[in-house]
């Protein structure tokens, strides 16, 4: 029985050690599931993020000049550069284009206060066919065509986020002085599209806001070069590499100073070295007075030659105008040249021209402002050759003659009224 007895208890203590090991890998299997998990997931989050490094060989400038920037991206990614200033100018555009579905033109005015002086977007240099191929396309090629086919549509950054006003605009609403009804602000999309509209309008031309000479090693180390003009605006600039919207390099600043002669031009958003300026102007007014202008008409076209906005270039005449007027009609009027009534009444009628003249200037291109100005000076030109023919001086003539014998008469009856009143 004793026998019988210890059997069982062995078999007991034996079965209950088998059942106690039988449980603990089981046990010891559930919480070695997050074990397994937790260092796998550890390791996808620390692993290396895609970063995009860069930097730039100088960062001070003055008056300009040319920047390498180099840097190192994922391998095998196509890398883009944003270059900015700080310093920021008017852009604006009418779009008065016929919509291709309807036919009707919108006539809306978009504005920004908010773009750059300077941008520059480098691209690759496997997409030099790219910009090539806008540049065939003359007045007519688009922004947005070449961002596209570049691929650079993610890493448009900066100028996508301005602030853009719009005006249901008209000629009526021009000639109030007013540019229209303002709507509703644009969303991002929108804003992006007519963004890129802008900054043609700013810089006009495809090598103003876009190069390709950005070369991409296989590891991806990267280099390419950027000009800061010589006349362009002073303060920071900002460099940004990118692969696309979310990876890309931290700013990298670069200043630019000027000293004088060079001055800066705020709403031009351009340096200008006023040496040359002041010396035409001097010639320039010695000739427009002397044919009773200011010299606006000569200066006008000068001033754009040197990349002055158009906008800007028809208003700062005005005051230049204003000072050489106002000593030429003091010098006039003291040899009594000056026909008071009739410069009065045509004062008048060019209070309204002045009123309307710059709304329109706002909402016309550069284009279309240098056809108008120059068929002016044709006319004008016409005018002042036909005043040299024979028939018109012969005619003159006799007019001259009716004046003396009009003064004549005039200064004789004044004698009489005198000797009358004595």
């Amino acid at each position: 029985m004793k026998r019988v007895l210890t059997v069982i208890t062995v078999l007991a203590v034996i079965l209950s050690f088998s059942m106690v090991y039988a449980q603990k890998p089981e046990e010891t299997k559930q919480p070695a599931k997050p074990v397994e998990t937790k260092p796998a997931e550890v390791t996808q989050q620390a692993k290396p993020a895609e970063a995009v490094t860069v930097k730039v060989d100088k960062n001070q400038l003055s008056g300009g000049g040319k920047i390498t920037i180099t840097g190192k991206a994922p391998a095998g990614k196509d890398v883009y550069i944003e270059v900015w200033s700080e310093r920021t100018v008017r852009a604006a555009r009418l779009d008065a284009d016929p919509d291709p579905k309807t036919g009707k033109r919108p006539y809306i005015f978009y504005m920004t206060d908010e773009m750059p002086g300077f941008y520059k977007l480098i691209i690759p240099e496997k997409y030099k066919s790219v910009l090539e191929e806008a540049k065939k396309e003359g007045k007519k090629w688009s922004v947005s065509k070449v961002i596209k086919d570049a691929g650079a549509d993610a890493v448009y950054g900066y100028p996508a986020k301005i602030k853009i006003d719009r005006y249901q605009t008209s000629l009526w609403a021009s000639i109030i002085g007013s540019r229209g009804q303002k709507l509703d602000p644009m969303d991002e999309k929108e804003n992006k599209k007519r963004s890129m509209q802008l900054l043609k309008a700013r810089f006009r031309s495809v090598g103003a806001i876009f190069s390709s000479n950005l070369k991409i090693e296989e590891d991806g180390s990267f280099k390419a070069t950027v000009e800061i003009p010589s006349n362009a605006a002073p303060g920071k600039y900002f460099v940004v590499a990118k692969v696309d919207k979310d990876i890309k390099s931290e700013p990298v600043v670069v200043e630019n100073s000027i000293s004088f002669p060079s001055v800066y031009l705020p709403n031009a958003g351009r340096t200008v070295n006023v040496i040359w300026p002041f010396l035409l102007t001097a010639a320039i007014t010695t000739f427009g007075v002397l044919m009773g202008a200011g010299g606006g008409f000569i200066l006008n076209p000068i001033l754009v030659m040197l990349g002055l906005p158009h906008t800007v270039v028809a208003g700062t005449v005005m005051p230049t105008v204003l000072f050489s007027q106002a000593t030429g009609i003091y010098n006039y009027s003291k040899i009594k040249f000056i026909s008071w009534k009739l410069g009065v009444t045509l004062g008048l009628a060019m209070l309204v021209g002045g009123f309307i003249g710059p709304k329109l200037t706002e909402l016309i291109t550069l284009d279309q402002y240098k056809f108008l100005f120059g068929w002016v000076l044709i006319i004008l030109s016409a005018l002042m050759l036909w005043q040299t023919t024979p028939k018109y001086l012969e005619k003159n003539k006799k007019e001259q003659a009716i004046l003396k014998e009009f003064k004549k008469r005039a200064e004789e009856a004044a004698k009489k009224k005198q000797q009358g009143g004595k």
